[in-house]
């Protein structure tokens, strides 16, 4: 009985796994065929004379991918380390300050999760604007201002866990606030530091809306937004358009992969502490 539910859940797992592996392979398998090929097989694995590897350095060449990845590193990496540096902070100051107001603030930060972004876009953009600041490094401001509510409770939740001795020895032993933050606090708080990057990493990296806002010059364009001109321009040359879509596909994948190992590893220590 019990080895009939284990295979049946192995069943149920790879058909699952299918399910949502079937659009990349079909992504994949089609970036490497010519127009006629796609057309006549989507399904089928690219040969003979529908065979386009070339069709990669014709989307390389079109995309402009190398100034929409350095505008794409350049963006998410200044915004997901001041996130971290900021939410971190306050996060550590709202679980220290044991007061009404900090309590109050805390549920500020929890509230603003609830406000759809839609609701505030145009009068952002509105006031922005009138700031001068739309442009890359207005992103990054705005991007801290979504990206903190969700990343301050999570390390309000971890600090939670760390002894308050541990701070106040550093202090016995001549820190001030400022150092036992970074050299006491923080190194501790890598686990869920790791998990915040990643998930504000993931996001602002593939975030379409808010750039597509704010950033109104092609030398600016990151990779979500250079897709999207690109798809609109190639959106028959279907031989250009998947390329493209698996190169700007590329990165964060890599990235995940990259970290996916830090992703156990700050679980089991979490678990542990």
């Amino acid at each position: 009985m019990e080895k009939l539910k284990r295979n049946s859940l192995l069943g149920f797992g790879g058909l699952l796994v299918l399910l949502f592996m079937s659009p990349l392979y079909i992504v994949v398998t089609n970036s490497f065929k010519s127009q006629k090929g796609i057309v006549i097989d989507a399904l089928g694995l690219p040969f003979g004379e529908y065979f386009r590897p070339e069709n990669y350095i014709q989307a390389f060449e079109e995309l402009r991918f190398v100034r929409s990845f350095i505008n794409s590193l350049a963006i998410t990496v200044s915004a997901t380390v001041i996130i971290i540096i900021f939410a971190s902070m306050a996060a550590w100051m709202l679980v220290r300050s044991k007061s009404k107001f900090s309590g109050v603030l805390f549920m500020v930060f929890a509230a603003a999760m609830l406000i759809p972004f839609q609701s505030v876009m145009l009068p952002l953009i509105n006031l922005m604007g009138k700031l001068n600041m739309l442009h890359p490094v207005g992103l990054v401001f705005m991007y801290l201002g979504f990206g903190s509510s969700l990343s301050i409770i999570l390390y309000h939740g971890f600090i939670k866990g760390i002894p308050k001795e541990l701070e106040e020895a550093a202090v016995i032993d001549g820190c001030n606030t400022f150092q036992v933050f970074w050299y006491i606090v923080f190194p501790l708080l890598k686990p869920i530091t790791v998990t915040v990057s990643i998930l504000n990493a993931m996001w602002i990296w593939n975030d379409f809306l808010l750039p597509q806002l704010v950033i109104n010059k092609p030398e600016w364009h990151t990779i979500p937004l250079r897709m999207f001109y690109f798809f609109g321009q190639y959106s028959k040359k279907w031989f250009l358009a998947l390329p493209g879509l698996v190169i700007a596909m590329i990165p964060i994948v890599i990235f995940y992969i990259f970290m996916q190992k830090h992703i156990v590893k700050g679980v089991t220590q979490g678990s542990i502490k």
